[in-house]
């Protein structure tokens, strides 16, 4: 049996085409904000690797290490990502009611 070794520095990766140059799980669309998000849920690093059976319990672990690293960039990614949600949210439903 072969082990597969991972260097930790490709696990986590920023492109500006994908996902808005947010930090993700390389050769997918996860985010470190999205595994944060589930983490703080109160899901397991296992349960996550278990719903998403494409990823590793290593590329969750880089995602939450990652995180911890950069807590403050990642939480207020997220707290703009809310805003601009909850704004856009209430533009729609303002315009509905016109």
């Amino acid at each position: 049996m072969t082990a597969t070794i991972f260097n930790i520095g490709t696990l986590i990766v920023c492109d500006p085409d994908i996902c808005g140059n947010r930090p993700r799980i390389a050769n997918t669309r996860i985010t470190v904000g999205r595994i944060a998000t589930l983490w703080k849920q109160g899901l397991t690093p296992e349960e996550i690797a278990d719903n998403w059976g494409y990823l590793s319990m290593a590329q969750v672990y880089a995602a939450l290490t990652y995180y911890h690293a950069n807590r403050e960039e990642i939480d207020q990614s997220l707290r703009q990502d809310r805003e601009d949600y909850d704004r856009l949210y209430a533009e729609h439903l303002a315009a509905k009611g016109s």
